[in-house]
């Protein structure tokens, strides 16, 4: 026991890695295809090698970690942030922010009630509504009593977020429909029916498998425009190349085909199957074809003018930029959105491309960003970012004696925001690929959880043992009110379609897994098409709500 204490002493920083670590392999284990997530299982693990002895942390180390977090937060819900302040999707910011005010009202109803402090009001908050929380270090609190109440914030949270995490993911596809008097199952089955404008489910946009472009001597088209040619074969095929006498003609849609130009056609197999007759016999022509390059991108969508708008309106839109171009798949935070004419596409999805890659680049360059995997992430970007916003978070002023203060967390989610809004503006700058933001995300807020629960491991344990039971009492009413007032007020007084109400829930309160369980009771994709909107501002208002709760709650 001595060896240990004295590794705690001296490098405590091995323990918080070991908490990150044993934290994520048991945060990542299902039972019955239910996982109770990373972060409530980190916690855990850090207060109870907590108990081993006194670990001690700079607080510059929690403020990067916490800050890290929050700044990917905010620049990854930027774009869609700023984009969702539209008519299109007022409804469902209605819904976020409905979910968001009725948890903050119940916390401070309790904090005032039973008169909790800052940290275990924050810390209720944060695990009832499943988010983070943190805005102490501005209150000017002594060490030992800064101490307690991070404490107070790591049992509260400890004891409220699984509880939260598990009520959410059974509330939103077993119980928000019984409240909504609807079968989940048969709405989703209306819903893809008015998607695909009352016909069945395109499927094949979901396994279109590869990129095809096939050769043809031009006999029975001699005479026609490119146009006329495309049209007639249909399905959006397009002339990519035309071959006269050995040098290229550029296929524009007024060019008139001659008798024995070579032309490569790109489309769907069965179109191309059906275009002998229109054009002439197929021929053998490696050469031609090899120009042709096809290729499959990612393309994130960071047009605001495309936000919330369907399919058939972004192919209006973007005209004869999407000649030669199909859209494979739609995905949103990680899952596939069903397609159809009347599928509606939001800021920060990802559009996944086939056709030749010069044609795929023109169409990307009016919907938004490609997706390379060889991007670097802009270090000097996101550091003026983030110090931006940590020192808009030391900025204080006093509102009937309250203390009002963003904190260096606020801070550094607005700058996340606004960082995050700016890349999708000018695509030059402040790059953060997906995979990066992950590895930040997790880590940021792995170390900043693991840090608390290592450093208040043994106050936190008291405070959960004095104040346990009653701590499960307010999440549970904390986590299950704001999910019932949000349901009603989606069906009755927005009229939100059910299904989307679910996955805007979801949405809401920032758990995914509950997205996955709506999809399967739907045994459907289309729960899916409420989470973006939702997800967006629940990650802004639920983690505003703890400066919001420090301040009206602390009594200096």
């Amino acid at each position: 026991m001595g060896t240990v204490r004295w590794i705690i002493s001296t490098a405590p920083e091995i323990f918080l890695l070991l908490a990150i670590a044993i934290g994520t392999v048991l945060g990542r284990v299902k039972i019955r295809g239910f996982s109770i997530g990373t972060t409530a299982c980190i916690l855990v693990v850090a207060v109870l090698i907590g108990q081993l002895g006194t670990f001690t942390f700079p607080s510059l180390l929690r403020v990067l970690l916490f800050s890290l977090f929050v700044f990917t937060i905010g620049y990854r819900s930027g774009p869609e942030f700023f984009a969702s302040l539209s008519i299109r999707t007022l409804a469902q910011v209605v819904m976020a922010l409905v979910l968001g005010g009725t948890g903050l009202i119940l916390v401070l109803i309790f904090a005032f009630t039973f008169k909790l402090d800052p940290g275990t009001a924050s810390g209720l908050a944060a695990g009832g509504l499943t988010q983070s929380s943190g805005a102490l270090a501005q209150l000017g609190l002594s060490s030992d009593v800064l101490k307690q109440q991070e404490a107070n914030i790591a049992a509260g949270y400890a004891v409220t977020y699984v509880l939260g995490y598990i009520l959410t993911l059974l509330f939103v596809p077993f119980v928000a429909p019984k409240l909504m008097g609807v079968d989940l199952k048969a709405e989703a089955a209306k819903l893809e029916a008015e998607l695909s404008g009352g016909n069945p489910p395109q499927n094949e946009n979901l396994h279109y498998r590869k990129f095809q472009a096939r050769a043809y001597r031009v006999s029975a088209a001699a005479g026609r425009t490119v146009k006329d040619v495309e049209a007639e074969i249909g399905s959006r095929t397009v002339v990519e190349r035309i071959v006269r006498d050995g040098v290229d003609v550029e296929p524009r849609l007024d060019t008139i085909l001659e008798p024995g130009d070579d032309i490569v056609i790109a489309g769907r197999t069965a179109a191309l199957v059906a275009a002998k007759p229109v054009i002439g016999n197929e021929i053998d022509a490696d050469e031609i074809l090899k120009a042709i390059p096809g290729n499959v991108i990612n393309v994130l969508v960071d047009s605001r003018h495309l936000h919330g708008r369907s399919i058939m309106e972004i192919a209006e839109r973007v005209g004869n930029d999407a000649r030669g171009v199909y859209l494979r798949t739609l995905t949103r935070m990680s899952r596939e959105v069903p397609l159809g004419p009347d599928t509606r596409v939001y800021v920060g999805d990802v559009m996944t491309l086939v056709g030749s890659t010069r044609n795929i680049e023109r169409a990307a360059a009016t919907v938004g960003q490609i997706l390379r995997s060889g991007d670097r992430a802009d270090i000097a970007f996101l550091a003026i970012g983030i110090a931006a916003g940590l020192l808009a978070g030391l900025v204080s002023f006093r509102v009937g004696g309250i203390p009002l203060t963003l904190g260096g967390g606020g801070g550094a989610l607005i700058a996340g925001l606004v960082c995050g809004w700016l890349r999708s503006r000018r695509p030059t700058i402040g790059a953060l690929p997906p995979a990066a933001q992950q590895t930040l995300s997790d880590l940021g807020l792995g170390g900043f959880i693991a840090a608390i629960g290592l450093g208040n491991g043994a106050a936190a344990w008291t405070a959960i043992q004095a104040h346990g039971v009653l701590l499960v009492g307010m999440g549970l009413v904390v986590t299950l009110v704001p999910l019932i007032v949000a349901t009603l007020f989606a069906r009755y007084v927005l009229h939100m379609n059910p299904v989307i109400t679910c996955g805007a829930l979801a949405g809401a309160m920032t758990v995914d897994a509950a997205v996955t369980g709506a999809c399967d009771v739907a045994e459907s994709q289309t729960p899916v098409l409420g989470v973006a909107v939702p997800y967006a501002i629940g990650n802004v208002v639920l983690t505003v709500l703890g400066p919001i709760i420090v301040a009206l709650t602390y009594p200096g």
